[in-house]
């Protein structure tokens, strides 16, 4: 079985280095030197790592063959695949590979079906699953614990326990076209934007007249000569 565990980035250097997206929990093992990946697209692969350090929180990696600023610049955007024995599991109980999770059923912690997630989105902070819902939409739902508490692969599905307004319509992504908004190809379904209205120069002078009417006189200044006024003192006890 193959896998993406990574993504070329830029050249880094002169000598022919580049910058790695990585997409693996286990970049020591699938990244390793000496480790030989197929690629996406083919034609640039395999290619063989030859060394590998981590600066300034990214993973640089030497190719073998590529000691040059424009060979490394050839590969940007090449997907680094790795052959995986489908059996293997991560070494961790809480990791997974995204062929575990793909597939799953995703239903609430009260049993109520969301969907199928139909995809791993791996970003730098961190993984979303992308579900599909019944109606066609899609939502992402952030793979952390307090979101999806549990991942049960033998009854193939991940519960999750989803905050307000997470699965709203309204920040759900059309995953199938919409023949009624005449679209033929999936797109993005954002909320509409609202522009503020822009008043007339009438309007705008009415306004500014009533904000003036609205602010607070300046306290008065005594008079010359007179005896500015005292907080009320605390009655005596006579005695």
């Amino acid at each position: 079985m193959q896998l993406v565990v990574g993504r070329i980035g830029k050249a880094h250097g002169i000598k022919g280095q580049v910058t790695v997206e990585v997409r693996t929990d286990e970049p020591e093992v699938r990244l390793a030197p000496g480790a030989v990946l197929m690629t996406d697209p083919p034609s640039v692969g395999p290619l063989t790592i030859a060394d590998g350090r981590v600066h300034s929180g990214r993973l640089l990696l030497t190719i073998e063959g590529v000691t040059t600023r424009s060979g490394a610049e050839a590969l940007r955007n090449t997907l680094l695949i790795a052959e995986v024995d489908p059996e293997e599991l991560p070494e961790d109980p809480e990791e997974y590979y995204d062929h575990q999770l793909i597939g799953l059923d995703v239903v609430t912690a009260d049993g109520e079906a969301i969907g199928e997630l139909t995809e791993v989105v791996h970003l730098p902070s961190q993984d979303l699953f992308m579900v599909r819902r019944s109606d066609g939409r899609e939502v992402m739902i952030p793979f952390v614990h307090q979101i999806v508490p549990e991942i049960d692969l033998e009854n193939q599905r991940a519960v999750i326990t989803p905050p307000p307004g997470l699965l709203d319509a309204e920040n759900a992504v059309l995953a199938v076209p919409d023949p009624e908004a005449g679209e033929t190809e999936p797109r993005e379904r954002k909320p509409k934007k609202t522009k503020p209205k822009k008043l007339t120069a009438a309007e705008r002078a009415e306004a500014k007249a009533a904000r003036a009417a609205a602010k607070p006189e300046p306290d008065a200044k005594p008079e010359p000569g007179s005896t500015p006024q005292s907080k009320a003192e605390p009655e005596q006890d006579p005695s």
